[in-house]
């Protein structure tokens, strides 16, 4: 047992503070969750478009059949609350009463507070609470208390839990379990990476933890409600000097990625083998996402290719103006596109590679791709079933008018399409591959010597240790 780590109370149970991180779509299943909460630490179904089974345990595809926006979306929602609600109770049932079971819900998801109550609803006594991130999830207090489950916000600083806590959680304040701090420069997936910000300067998460436990304080929240650090965990040992700290009160510590690379683990055997291969430097925090937050994800062709499709991109003008005095004359129709005489140079060389469509963004800038893309796109943004509360990609919004109102963006990519490609056996070099800053760990890391992997059993035993 690693020196100075104990067990917390949580939700009345006595657990190691182990948090399995949530990881959507499919990537933390019934499985890996409930093996890892019979291992005595916090199991996290993904509440994000879980899978549901047929009669004879094989998964159903999430096919979309309605014509409309708005009604995929509902048929989403449904496969939502569905899929997560297996889930749940197949994990609870492989717990077998250890450690806890959480399900974990982005708020800017589509429909975010009718599956988080759909799924409530029909788990009674199964769920032992529920983490939430990606946006200011100020309704999470409200609706975890009224089913009595515990609540573990994810936050990237101090600032944004004195907003939240402030606004609604200080209301409900019994059912706050704990406060993930989620990195914004070494978690995988969304982060919540603020404008002030710099990707490329990464800072010490230590005094940015020390700054959310002095806002907890000043809340009245006691020290014994842990904050769970999330983001470039890896090995205990690391994280020594966190452990029984009087500055920073009791501490917990949430693992996303070293789950992923289970026998329990539900993601396809070309994913874990490639995770296998992963060197320093090769997980990419970008800004790609159709959510507009910045997120981390292996750097694949897949980001590579949006990376050249922004790189292949012009500023334009609808009249002559300043430098703006060339017209367009490859990619577009129409005599309306005024570019610089440089853009124009190198607009006529991408039309000469074979980048021969140029697609208007919201920001008047113009990218050029070749006519594969370009239909893969339109498609795409047709297919839209509204995954998002607001999405860059498609223009959807869980609104009203079905709209944000601003030009569909093709510098993005459809979220829902490629995560549940990845998830269920599509190409890891051609689909978005989530992925802590740490996964290099797997390549480096003795545990997984000579290709081993492990039980969720095993992988918490080995964490307990230190390493």
């Amino acid at each position: 047992m690693f020196k100075g780590l104990t067990p917390i109370n949580y939700h009345g149970r006595e657990v190691w503070p182990l948090v399995e991180g949530g990881k959507g779509v499919a990537a933390t299943n019934h499985a890996s969750a409930g093996a890892w909460a019979a291992a005595g630490g916090i199991g996290t179904v993904s509440a994000v478009n879980a899978d549901s089974y047929d009669p004879e345990g094989k998964i159903v595809p999430q096919v979309y059949r309605e014509l409309t926006r708005r009604a995929r979306h509902e048929e989403l929602i449904q496969y939502a609350i569905d899929g997560a609600v297996e889930q749940v109770r197949r994990a609870f049932e492989i717990a077998g009463g250890k450690g806890a079971i959480n399900i974990n819900v982005l708020w800017e998801m589509g429909g975010a507070q009718r599956v988080l109550n759909g799924v409530l609803e029909r788990t009674k006594g199964l769920v032992a609470g529920v983490t939430c991130g990606a946006g200011m999830p100020y309704k999470l207090s409200e609706i975890a208390a009224s089913y009595e489950v515990s609540y573990l916000p994810i936050v990237s600083s101090g600032r944004a839990f004195r907003a939240l806590w402030k606004r609604a959680y200080s209301k409900a304040a019994q059912w706050l379990a704990a406060v993930v701090y989620e990195d914004p420069w070494l978690a995988g997936g969304h982060n919540g990476l603020s404008n002030a910000e710099d990707p490329l300067k990464p800072e010490d998460p230590y005094p940015r933890v020390k700054a959310l436990r002095e806002t907890m304080r000043e809340g009245g929240i006691p020290d014994t409600t842990p904050i769970v650090m999330a983001g470039g965990v890896w090995y205990l040992r690391d994280w020594s000097d966190w452990i029984d700290n009087a500055e920073l009160g009791a501490i917990a510590f949430q693992y996303g990625t070293r789950p992923l690379l289970t026998r329990e683990s539900p993601i396809p055997e070309g994913w874990k083998q490639r995770l296998m291969t992963i060197e320093p430097g090769e997980v990419l925090l970008h800004r790609f996402s159709p959510t507009g937050f910045y997120s981390s994800a292996v750097r694949n062709p897949f980001l590579r290719s949006l990376e050249a499709r922004s790189e292949r991109q012009i500023a334009f003008s609808t009249q002559e103006a300043g430098d703006h005095v060339f017209q367009l004359d490859v990619g577009v129709k129409g005599r309306n596109f005024w570019v610089t005489r440089g853009d124009l140079l190198r607009a006529r060389e991408w039309f000469g590679a074979g980048f021969t469509d140029a697609l208007k963004t919201p920001d008047n800038t113009l990218v050029f791709v070749n006519p594969q893309e370009k239909a893969e796109i339109r498609k795409d943004q047709a297919d839209c079933m509204g995954c998002l509360s607001q999405c860059l990609f498609s223009s959807w919004a869980d609104t009203e008018t079905n709209s944000t109102g601003r030009l569909a963006d093709p510098r993005s990519f459809c979220i829902q399409k490629t995560l549940q490609e990845i998830a269920h056996g599509g190409d890891t070099e051609a689909n978005l591959m989530f992925a802590g800053h740490a996964a290099y760990n797997f390549k480096r890391d003795p545990f997984y010597s000579n290709g081993f992997v492990p039980t969720v059993k095993q992988l918490v035993d080995r964490i307990l240790t230190g390493d």
